[in-house]
């Protein structure tokens, strides 16, 4: 097994109220359901259990569960960071941060995560593997922000 990791960043002025994507962020059900190739979420207090539907990256197929402790600074910053119970073996993990600040015309949300996996796949695989995880990535950001406007817009 070889462990590749891909990083993104975004950030976009949202014309919403902090406070309406600060509470959808911050709930597990809802983002799970808002985000591409994600089964379901299980809120398990600091910890959010994320389990997704079967991924192929360069012929290497795989259904991840992974746990992310979740830390919020109330309507400001929600910081995740891979943690997953002592002895359990997760093949994948995300590290990364969401920043919500008020602006003219709404809220600037930040994002950067980086994803971790590990693959039965030579290193030697790692240009290609960390570039279908780039593309895999795009989507599920792509259609988590459209899904996130479409639920702030029904208010």
């Amino acid at each position: 097994m070889a462990v590749f990791s891909a990083t993104t960043t975004a950030e976009a002025v949202v014309p919403h109220q902090r406070s309406s994507i600060w509470d959808a962020l911050i709930d597990p059900a809802l983002v799970g359901r808002m985000t591409p190739f994600v089964k379901r979420i299980e809120d398990r207090g600091e910890h959010w259990v994320w389990s997704m539907v079967g991924l192929e990256v360069l012929g290497a197929g795989f259904s991840p569960t992974f746990t992310e402790r979740m830390t919020l600074k109330e309507q400001e910053r929600i910081e995740f960071h891979h943690d997953p119970a002592a002895g359990a073996k997760e093949r994948a993990g995300v590290t990364g941060w969401y920043d919500l600040r008020e602006v003219d015309g709404g809220t600037r949300l930040e994002t950067s995560m980086e994803i971790c996996v590990s693959l039965p796949l030579p290193r030697a695989a790692g240009p290609a593997v960390r570039t279908a995880m780039k593309g895999v990535m795009a989507t599920m950001g792509d259609r988590f922000s459209k899904n996130l406007l479409e639920h702030l817009a029904k208010g």
